[in-house]
Order: C-alpha cells, then structure tokens, then sequence
C-alpha cells in the first residue's frame, strides 16, 4: 500500500509539472477541464472558468487594498513634508538664538501635534529662557545616560529607561511612553516624547527626524554665530 501511495503522489507531481509546463492543454482537450473540480475555501467549484474568475477578482482586491494603504502612506508623507516645510521657513526667519529655541518647540508641539518637546543645549547662554522644555548643559559628559546616543548620529526611538525619562522630562516622565530622540550637531540634543506607546517605534524610518535633526542644527549654527 506504500508503494502505492507513493506510486500515486509521484504521479500526480508529474501532471502537475506537465500542466505547469503545458498551461493551453485544458483548451485542447475541454472535455477533461469540465470534469475537473478547482478548489475553494467554501467549497469545491464546478467550472476552471469560475475557478479563474474568483481567483482574479481576489487578486485584484487585494491589489486594491495595497493601493489604498500606499495612498495613505503617501498622503501622510506629504503632510510631514509640508509640516518640515514650515520648520524651515519658521527658523529661517529666526534672528536670535532665543526666537531659534521657541520656533523650534512651537513649531514641533503645534504643527507635529506632540505633547512634550525637550531641547538639550550644551554651553550656558544667559540670554535663553527658562522654561520647563529647555536644559543647558556644560556638555555631552555631563549627561551620561545619554553617552551611547551622543556618539551616534542616527536618530533614535522607542521607549526609554525611567532614569532617561526622569532626565529629560522632569515631572512629566510618567506620562511619556514613547520617545523621538535626534542629535544636534555639537549644540545639544532634542528629544520628542508622546503618551502614545506607539507613536514612536524602534524600527520605524527615520528620514523626516533626520530632516527635522539637520534644519534644527543649522539654524542653532547660525544663532551661536550672531551671537
């Protein structure tokens, strides 16, 4: 009976690769396609004719929801796009380092809708605000929970540490689950957090912070320098 089996599979691996091989066969011989049953997942069909028709408007559903999500995608890029857009112009028109710091918080919490900015400067600018969304550092050693981050270039996201979110956020750590983190340059650090888990991700492309990371350095440049 093994044999048979046996027998019975090798034959059938050999029709297959003949039709495989041999598609216009069934319309050589129409008497034999309409004796055959294709399967389904509700049930065998009577007809390859049906069988065929069934299989294309799947493949054409599932080509239109492909679609649909790469429409999404790419309406939500140029969102982004227009919202880095306005970045730009907003720390183009900058003319102090203080009017750079406040456009680039306001910019990011209104048009990027995010809960919690923080901007990490190194050095000691007297003329800054204080206010609870900027720190002043000496320098990257004196923020050691940050040292792998700082001697990377590549922005970072995810969920932080309690000791990282407690250095970044202050009281307003424990509503932070997810953070955005870019380097700036040699002038600081700049961290994005949201109450969303997943609002930012490992893993998730990086090309709009690094955008973000690159105007805020230049502008930050420029201040340092007319100052």
């Amino acid at each position: 009976m093994t044999a048979t089996l046996l027998d019975d599979a090798t034959q059938a691996r050999v029709v297959a690769a003949y039709l495989k091989h041999h598609p216009e066969f069934l319309s050589e011989y129409p008497e034999l396609a309409a004796k055959l049953t294709m399967p389904r997942e509700q049930g065998p069909v009577s007809s390859l004719a049906i069988y065929q028709l069934h299989s294309l408007r799947e493949k054409n559903a599932e080509l239109e929801r492909r679609l649909a999500e790469l429409i999404e995608i790419a309406a939500e890029n140029e969102q982004l796009m227009e919202r880095v857009h306005a970045l730009t112009v907003a720390l183009l028109r900058a003319n102090t380092m203080e009017v750079t710091a406040r456009s680039v918080v306001a910019k990011l919490s209104a048009d990027f809708h995010t809960e919690q900015v923080r901007l990490v400067l190194f050095g000691n600018e007297p003329l800054l605000p204080r206010a609870d969304w900027l720190q002043q550092v000496a320098g990257p050693e004196a923020l050691p929970e940050f040292a792998d981050f700082l001697h990377q270039s590549e922005p970072v996201s995810g969920r932080l540490a309690a000791d990282k979110l407690s250095r970044l956020f202050g009281p307003e750590a424990t509503l932070v689950r997810s953070v955005a983190m870019m380097r700036l340059g040699d002038s600081g650090m700049l961290a994005i957090g949201s109450h969303d888990p997943d609002r930012f991700q490992p893993g998730m492309g990086t090309l709009f912070l690094k955008m973000i990371s690159a105007t805020i350095t230049a502008a930050l440049a420029r201040s340092w320098d007319v100052y």
